[in-house]
């Protein structure tokens, strides 16, 4: 018998998240479908789907949109060229960048006008990362690892600066941007504040809630950088812990009589899968379910003007 259940709090949506979602789904209520969406509007399968059941049609190429179609850029950003390419084929878009990441592009080119080279501390080929590297003109570094810092030869070592991936926390780029100052002491880099404050949040709920459970579940998809990062840290910190996109994911065998399970959901995760989770859990002998105290987030992002 699994004797109880705590939810993590926060968890689930961020204010990126359900901004670049309420796009969509109000484009495709004012414009009717199709409505075309470069990339994956969030890393969420079952998002996606709903809104792909709904008439929004994702693509990784915005050479295949109809000219003069309506299209959303999803909530990581894209390139400068990918905004260009829209606009030579006339498309009506839309931006659903997230606007914490907007800060980190301007900030990105701020540094290149200051005649900065510029690192991103993140992860290559994400499409966040992917991104920031196409609103500059120059050559970008992008590491997230102590020894590729130590491998960094950069042009001018005393004209650097750095930015950051939204989606990873204060503790996830501690060491790199430490040993960053390390090696390049002039390095420039933003405040501590312009860190993602959703990511931060749940990875603290997750570090909490670590202390009181035997099994931790990280509701969020396979691709969602920031769910698996709940995972790796809930393993870091010596707990049994899973990433499921949903309840049918939940393998019995990780469950003992005297198993206390905690539950969280990666930014970009759906309420509704969790309570999904729960309802599964349930059939296994679930006595009761509490949420853990913790923040609670009030932030709201402004629609685009155009909705």
């Amino acid at each position: 018998m699994i004797p109880e259940i705590i939810l993590a709090q926060p968890r689930g949506f961020c204010a990126g998240v359900v901004r670049a979602i309420k796009i969509v789904e109000q484009a495709l209520e004012k414009h009717g479908a199709p409505v075309y969406v470069f990339h994956e509007i969030v890393h969420n399968r079952h998002v996606v789907e709903d809104l792909r059941q709904r008439g929004a049609i994702f693509v990784e190429d915005i050479n295949i949109v109809p000219q003069g179609a309506l299209c959303i850029f999803s909530a990581h950003g894209v390139p400068r060229k990918v905004v260009m390419d829209a606009a030579q084929r006339q498309l009506h878009a839309i931006d659903a960048t997230c606007p914490l990441v907007t800060k980190v592009h301007h900030q990105a080119q701020r540094y290149q006008k200051q005649g900065l080279s510029v690192v991103i501390v993140g992860h290559a080929g994400h499409p966040e990362v992917e991104g920031t590297c196409g609103q500059l003109d120059d050559p970008v570094h992008v590491l997230c690892s102590v020894a590729e810092v130590e491998q960094l030869q950069p042009a001018d070592p005393e004209k650097l600066a750095y930015v950051t991936q939204t989606t990873l926390s204060v503790d996830d780029t501690q060491d790199v941007i430490s040993a960053l100052q390390q090696y390049f002491p002039k390095i420039q880099g933003p405040s501590l504040k312009d860190i993602c404050y959703a990511t931060q949040n749940r990875q603290n709920a997750v570090r909490e809630l670590a202390t009181d459970i035997d099994l931790l579940l990280v509701v969020g998809g396979h691709n969602s950088s920031n769910s698996n990062r709940l995972m790796e840290l809930g393993r870091q910190v010596g707990i049994a812990s899973e990433l499921i996109e949903d309840a049918d994911d939940i393998q019995p065998q990780w469950f003992k009589p005297e198993t206390k399970v905690g539950i969280t959901a990666g930014a970009s995760a759906p309420e509704d899968l969790v309570q999904g989770v729960i309802q599964r859990l349930s059939q296994l002998g679930i006595k009761q379910v509490h949420e853990m105290h913790g923040i609670q987030e009030n932030t709201t992002f402004k629609l685009p003007e155009i909705l």
